[in-house]
């Protein structure tokens, strides 16, 4: 059966200014989207569905490779170098169903000796068994979603786990020989004191992650609590959390190389690093965006079909839109990821990504410089630590 074939067309932003080829391509990534969870979260506003009693396994594990061969003339020679399993809760799917995914992804695209390959998983879907054979296939990095460890806002957050099972889970990932995982932590939730923020915080250091990303609750648009707002705590307590959580994880050997990740050392994620330094990454699966470098200077955004059923379905397309990226549009697209790193990137980063020359950025630079927000500092494009805490505001001046 012919399969999503028809091509859409691409969107263009006006009349192009030539520019130069990329001198080399960025390092490619692959982002694979399981939209299923057992239940939907009232702050989630990712592409998530409440999975029912059998998930259609095999139907997505062929649309996901039928949804590569459509991007695989962005290959352009490279090998990947990471994989990334978000979701949704891509542990719902058996060992089976990422196994025969896995090995139809290397048919078609060859690994990199090194690859990192990450599994997101939530506690209550944690079964040794399974998290053994997910080892076994090469999935060598878990994330586990773990947000908070304290009963009452596990409830206020809709989590399906308890304190318990999250404990147990970071245990039962290292016996299923993961030496390499994250937990997915939470502050700012409502009625927490810093008590409670920082109790969360020493009980995910006592696990001994080699990452943490932690993060403060945004009540985000089209979710339960954006339309039914939970009691949040006060902005005088939110930024002591914030210093003393940052405190408390740099004592026990963290570093925080962005906004909301803090690793050991050798242990920042590389998928995600190669996304803030504007590395290409495909995207397939339900509603998965992609970011494709092309050796003529052309950087095209993509993003799938949302729904899964729509995504399932042969006679609708994978892909629901592609736009290249305009010279205009660059400079930001480069920075809103780039100044996201404590240390920023090595200012000849910019010039290779996106073929543009350094002057291009020279006047929004200035102003973030005098501003405060940016550091002065020519061979680096760095956030100063005020410009980190106000990211939205140094981005602005780079708007064209």
């Amino acid at each position: 059966m012919t399969h999503h074939t028809q091509a859409l067309p691409l969107i263009h932003g006006g009349a192009q200014t030539p520019r130069s080829a990329l001198p080399v391509l960025p390092p490619l990534a692959l982002y694979i989207h399981i939209p299923w969870c057992v239940r939907k979260c009232p702050y989630c506003d990712f592409n998530s569905h409440t999975a029912s009693t059998v998930l259609p396994e095999e139907a997505y594990v062929d649309a996901l490779l039928a949804d590569l061969d459509q991007d695989l003339h962005a290959v352009h020679g490279r090998k990947l170098s990471s994989i990334f399993f978000g979701g949704g809760t891509p542990s719902l799917f058996s060992a089976a169903a990422l196994g025969r995914l896995l090995e139809g992804v290397q048919a078609r695209i060859a690994f990199a000796d090194d690859i990192e390959i990450t599994l997101e998983a939530n506690p209550g879907t944690f079964e040794q068994e399974k998290f053994v054979a997910y080892r076994k296939l090469g999935i060598n990095r878990l994330s586990i979603g773990i947000q908070s460890f304290q009963q009452a806002k596990l409830e206020a957050l809709g989590r399906i786990h308890n304190g318990d099972e999250a404990i147990r889970a970071a245990g039962m990932a290292r016996q299923a020989g993961f030496d390499n995982f994250n937990l997915d932590l939470m502050h700012g939730l409502p009625d927490q004191s810093l008590d409670d923020a920082l109790a969360d915080l020493r009980q995910a250091i006592a696990l001994k992650p080699t990452h943490l990303s932690w993060y403060q609750l945004t009540l985000e648009p089209n979710t339960v609590f954006w339309n039914q707002p939970p009691a949040l705590p006060e902005d005088d307590t939110l930024w002591d959390i914030q210093e003393a959580g940052q405190a408390l994880l740099a004592e026990h050997g963290y570093t925080q190389y962005e906004v909301s990740a803090y690793a050991q050392p050798g242990r920042p994620a590389r998928h995600n690093l190669n996304y803030w330094s504007f590395g290409d990454f495909i995207g397939i699966g339900a509603g998965a965006h992609g970011k494709l470098s092309h050796p003529d200077g052309r950087i095209v955004r993509t993003w799938k079909t949302r729904a899964p059923k729509d995504y399932l379905n042969p006679a609708k397309s994978f892909q629901a839109g592609a736009k290249e990226l305009t010279n205009e549009e660059l400079p930001f697209e480069f920075l809103m990821n780039a100044l996201r790193l404590t240390e920023g990137v090595d200012a000849r980063l910019y010039t290779e990504r996106t073929g543009l020359d350094l002057a291009s950025l020279a006047e929004g630079r200035r102003e973030a410089e005098q501003s405060g927000l940016m550091q002065v500092e020519p061979s680096r494009l760095a956030a100063t630590d005020h410009g980190q805490l106000f990211l939205n505001d140094l981005l602005q001046t780079f708007l064209s």
